[in-house]
């Protein structure tokens, strides 16, 4: 399978996020793409860096003020006396208060943010961009007639909102990629495995009918994001009935995932998609610290073998997965699903 990375994602690294009420080191670390790209480079995969493809594919899911704020934003936050090296917001819009854009980075950082979770530092932007351009890359690649293609993204970006960023997540790589696949594809599907619901997806295409999108993910009536990822919701306007969301108690195993996944094929496969894009996040893995749910590797496995047999031109963009010793395997299981093939160790 064609594997496309960035070296620039080891330039964005985040010194902390605030994590109930403390402020503690982040996750996601530049090791996880560096072991994800080792062993799937040791599997034989074809790795590759990307043609940049410019603004306009992100710009095709983002608002110009989201990006000139991510563009501009740590240059700003430095001319700020005493300010911390990383931009992290600190205060937020109020429900039904929002009247007026604000001119401070102090203003738009608290405005483009759902959380403490995606601090911005110097590399940050330009990281994000690089990682949204391997997912243009392997939706181009797609559309020339690969049968599928591999994004290894990071940072992640299914917590991205058109206009917000959160969850570590700056630009919707899964989004940005599904936009691309509709230049050739009349329905497109986006199927989210990541243990966090994808909220940011599901709020740029809740209103879409081109674009299907399923997640499964741990019930977040008492976990990240908490606030959507909920069985009601179904979408709006014309895309009623183009979302849905299959919320696991926590804990679950390969089987409950399992099921749900083909509850999720079924309505890909009845909505009539000609292109599937999966944002494969692998924290749903039984020892991820995330401790959401009980994915195996074998389940990974499983889970690629069935999104393959949908038989569909495949964009597959990495999401989450923190646990540094078991990324990789998970990940590397799960594109063996893919392909057809067993797994190696």
């Amino acid at each position: 399978m064609l594997v496309l990375h960035s070296p620039l994602q080891a330039r964005h690294h985040s010194r902390q996020f605030l994590r109930h009420g403390r402020f503690v080191a982040t996750r996601d670390v530049p090791a996880r793409a560096d072991n994800i790209l080792a062993a799937l480079r040791a599997d034989g995969h074809v790795i590759r860096e990307a043609p940049d493809h410019g603004p306009a594919p992100v710009a095709a899911i983002h608002t110009p003020e989201y990006l000139d704020f991510l563009a501009t934003a740590w240059a700003e936050w430095q001319c700020i006396e005493g300010a911390a090296e990383e931009v992290i917001p600190y205060v937020f819009p109020v429900r039904g208060m929002d009247h007026a854009y604000p001119t401070s980075v102090a203003g738009r950082a608290g405005w483009h943010a759902q959380d403490l979770w995606a601090p911005i530092g110097e590399h940050s932007c330009a990281v994000a961009m690089a990682s949204a351009n391997l997912a243009v890359e392997a939706a181009a690649q797609v559309l020339a007639g690969a049968p599928m293609a591999y994004a290894l993204c990071r940072p992640s970006g299914h917590h991205a909102f058109a206009d917000m960023a959160g969850g570590n997540c700056f630009l919707n790589n899964a989004a940005i990629a599904a936009q691309h696949l509709r230049r050739g594809h009349g329905r497109v599907a986006l199927v989210d495995v990541d243990v966090h619901h994808g909220n940011g997806t599901q709020a740029i295409l809740y209103a879409r009918d081109d674009v299907f999108f399923a997640s499964l993910h741990r019930d977040p009536v008492d976990y990240h994001p908490f606030f959507c990822g909920h069985a009601q919701e179904r979408g709006t306007g014309a895309g009623m009935g183009c979302n849905l969301n299959l919320p696991l108690p926590a804990g679950s195993g390969d089987g409950a995932v399992l099921a749900a996944l083909e509850t999720a094929c079924t309505r890909i496969t009845a909505h009539g998609a000609t292109a599937l894009v999966v944002s494969l996040g692998v924290d749903g893995h039984e020892e991820d610290p995330t401790q959401g749910l009980a994915i195996t590797h074998d389940g990974f496995r499983r889970i690629g073998a069935r999104l393959a047999a949908l038989g569909l031109p495949t964009v597959i963009v990495q999401e989450g997965g923190y646990n540094i010793g078991t990324i990789a395997r998970c990940v590397r299981t799960a594109l063996a699903g893919f392909e057809g093939r067993e797994a190696g160790a």
